[in-house]
């Protein structure tokens, strides 16, 4: 089971922290993967990382994709945001424990958490 948090409404510029709370397995073993997706467009990948040794994919610099194995916790920090950001963030689990950057290839999904980015 995965619980996303730390949506909200803020302006361009300025920064946001998710979370994503991981129940049911020992994140260490697992690999967690954060998409977003805007009104009307497809979900699309923001980032991902595999737990057992932090290896992860950011192409994005704003966005810095981190865990703490401890509190089965990743979190997405997302810095200088654009109203273009403004979507629903969903973190996803795979258990193979690589990530992956498709979105099918995860196996379970949060709830999402919307994040809104005012101009």
């Amino acid at each position: 089971q995965l619980q996303a948090s730390g949506g909200g409404l803020v302006q361009a510029g300025e920064s946001v922290k998710l979370s994503c709370v991981v129940s049911g397995s020992p994140l260490a073993d697992l690999a967690i993967g954060w998409f977003r997706q805007a009104p009307g467009k497809d979900r699309e990948r923001v980032s991902c990382i595999k737990n057992n040794d932090g290896d992860s994919h950011q192409p994005d610099s704003r966005f810095t994709i981190s865990s703490d194995n401890a509190k089965d916790t990743v979190y997405l920090q997302m810095n200088d945001l654009k109203p273009e950001d403004t979507a629903v963030y969903y973190c996803a689990l795979r258990l193979s424990g690589f990530y992956a950057t498709r979105r099918d290839e995860y196996n379970y999904w949060g709830q999402g958490t919307l994040v809104t980015v005012s101009s």
